[in-house]
């Protein structure tokens, strides 16, 4: 073992110079190995043919746009007049019924959700319905609704995105005491998700309405309609009042067509908001953008409209006002709202008249005071019976 260590250390190291000899050597014989091995030519490569198609020389054209899948369980689209791509989903027996409102006026983009097919609507397609499984109905019970629900989300959010396509903005309607549609924010996550998964550029609005002061003596009713509000309270929601709507209709209707008349009258109310948003006016135009704005704002929605007949009156701007607070099912504006709209159709004697004019901008100060930011509108219509006027309130806590 010694001596074999001694040799190796006696060895002489690799040194620059030995290192190049070695280089010198490798390069020599890598020239003779290539001096004994003939060079064989290399194949000459094959040029290739495109073929020959003078009918598909344009065919990349357009190859990339956005590709349009039609499926046969989509809905026709909106007939109604709308400055908004928008549809509406009623969860519950109240919010069926309240959808079918918006269906009767042409928003084909509806669908009806529930948890029994004893609450279908008569004269609704089996298109515009969806039967969750899991219960034949939950008698109230908020808590099984909201499990019955949350089992389905998958299922409901299936049914938005096949059934009522690319949408921008879910006004999903819902009757407050019920148990399934007290329950409907359980399926907010999938409502959001399919918005955001079609990249729908709005949000999801609630609408609920109040059970009757004599509803809410009904614990379980008070109970689950109170639940219903804290969910929704963070998101824009209406809140529509049964007591204010059978008090306006009282006298008017029978007690079969109260709720019936009172829901195509919100909705008329509504789809008026939503027309007069994508109408032109040589005055004062309110256009899609303002109203986004409204609608996205989080907090509880006021809308309310009124005819005014006689425009003489000096305190234009509270007949207004209180007119559109008298007419509207909703409970009152609170607070300080964030986003306030006035929309005026006036006719054409209205529009070249001075003293009008001065007491309608009157008006717009008087209603534009309340809210922090105000948008308006003035279109002139000959066919109105008097001064329309249409006022929302939005971002109120």
């Amino acid at each position: 073992m010694g001596s074999t260590l001694g040799r190796l250390e006696a060895r002489e190291p690799i040194s620059k110079r030995n290192l190049n000899k070695i280089k010198k050597v490798g390069k020599k014989m890598s020239t003779e190995e290539n001096e004994q091995t003939p060079s064989t030519p290399a194949a000459p490569v094959e040029a290739v043919t495109p073929p020959v198609d003078e009918g598909d020389e344009w065919g990349f054209v357009g190859g990339m746009d956005e590709t349009v899948v039609h499926d046969d369980r989509l809905l026709p689209d909106n007939a109604a007049q709308t400055a908004i791509n928008c549809g509406f989903v009623g969860v519950g027996g109240g919010g069926g019924k309240l959808a079918k409102a918006f269906m009767d006026l042409g928003f084909n983009k509806t669908i009806l959700v529930n948890t029994t097919d004893k609450d279908q609507p008569p004269g609704v397609d089996a298109a515009h319905f969806l039967n969750v499984p899991g219960a034949d109905g939950v008698g109230k019970d908020v808590n099984l609704g909201k499990k019955v629900l949350s089992d389905n989300s998958a299922l409901v959010e299936d049914a938005c995105r096949s059934r009522l396509g690319k949408l921008d903005w879910l006004f999903v309607l819902a009757g407050g005491g019920g148990g399934t549609g007290s329950a409907c924010h359980a399926l907010h996550g999938a409502f959001s998700r399919y918005l955001k998964s079609l990249e729908g550029e709005g949000s999801v609005v609630y609408i609920v309405s109040k059970p009757s002061a004599q509803e809410l003596l009904n614990p379980a009713i008070e109970e689950n309609y109170a639940a219903l509000l804290a969910d929704v309270s963070a998101h824009p929601h209406i809140v529509i009042d049964n007591e204010r709507q059978l008090q306006l209709l009282r006298g008017k209707v029978g007690l079969l067509n109260m709720y019936p008349s009172a829901n195509a009258t919100f909705a008329k109310q509504l789809g008026q908001v939503f027309k007069l948003a994508d109408t032109a006016s040589d005055i004062s135009a309110f256009d899609a953008n303002d109203l986004e704005r409204c609608l996205r704002t989080p907090g509880r929605i006021f809308v309310g409209s009124t005819v005014v007949k006689d425009t003489s009156t000096r305190d234009l701007g509270a007949s207004v006002f209180q007119g559109c607070l008298k007419g509207s099912p909703c409970p009152a504006p609170t607070g300080k709202p964030e986003t306030g709209m006035l929309l005026l159709l006036v006719t054409s004697a209205m529009a070249n008249d001075p003293d009008v004019s001065n007491r309608l901008e009157a008006a717009a100060a008087y209603v534009g005071g309340r809210a922090n930011t105000l948008f308006q509108g003035v279109y002139v219509n000959d066919k109105v019976p008097g001064l329309i006027a249409f006022v929302l309130f939005g971002g109120m806590n």
